[in-house]
């Protein structure tokens, strides 16, 4: 997750390096530019662009599965919540667009072969329309909620933004409802970001 202020290429800028290691030979590395009308500097904190490892041979226990197939079809990302957040922000997303443009945007998931893809519509100039394949599973840390995750692939399937994904917790799924959210810190607080889908 990318959020960035209205000037992004503030030159006067201190950074902030955390790389946080997984087992399994994952490493979670997400990157937060962040600009508050009130604050002076722009930090960046490299938090979160996830790498993947094995990521097809995830889902494996039957209640994995179950949450796969309960997550296959189709639906509408209605709205996303911020939390720990305050002042006007920009936040771009999947390496595509900015937060708000997702809102409204449709999702497709194949249980069949993990492939999907997600739509967003042109929005007077703001919003560039987009269509993006992706490959998704259900992940399963030891002692800790299953958890949803994606990479962003090309027309021809291949992986995009050098094999790194994005993967965030599953709050709430179900038939017709599914609630994934994504924490990470910015500048020692919590901040979170909650997806709300709609099954359509």
């Amino acid at each position: 997750m990318l959020l960035s202020g209205n000037h992004a290429s503030h030159k006067n800028c201190c950074s902030l390096s955390i790389a946080r290691p997984f087992q399994f030979g994952i490493k979670i590395e997400k990157r937060l530019i962040y600009y508050n009308q009130n604050m002076t500097k722009l930090f960046t904190i490299l938090l979160a662009s996830i790498t993947l490892f094995g990521f097809t041979s995830c889902s494996t226990t039957k209640i994995a599965r179950n949450y796969s197939t309960t997550v296959d079809g189709k639906w509408i990302l209605n709205t996303i919540v911020t939390e720990g957040i305050t002042g006007k922000f920009k936040a771009t997303v999947f390496n595509e667009e900015d937060f708000e443009c997702f809102i409204g945007s449709t999702w497709m998931f194949n249980n069949n072969n993990n492939l999907g893809s997600y739509a967003i519509s042109k929005n007077a100039g703001v919003c560039a329309a987009v269509t993006r394949n992706i490959r998704w599973s259900i992940y399963e840390p030891k002692g800790l909620p299953k958890e949803f995750q994606f990479k962003r692939v090309d027309a021809k399937y291949k992986e995009m933004d050098n094999g790194a994904g994005f993967r965030f917790t599953i709050l709430q799924l179900d038939a017709t409802t599914m609630v994934l959210k994504n924490d990470f810190q910015m500048e020692g607080k919590p901040v979170s970001f909650l997806y709300n889908f709609k099954r359509i």
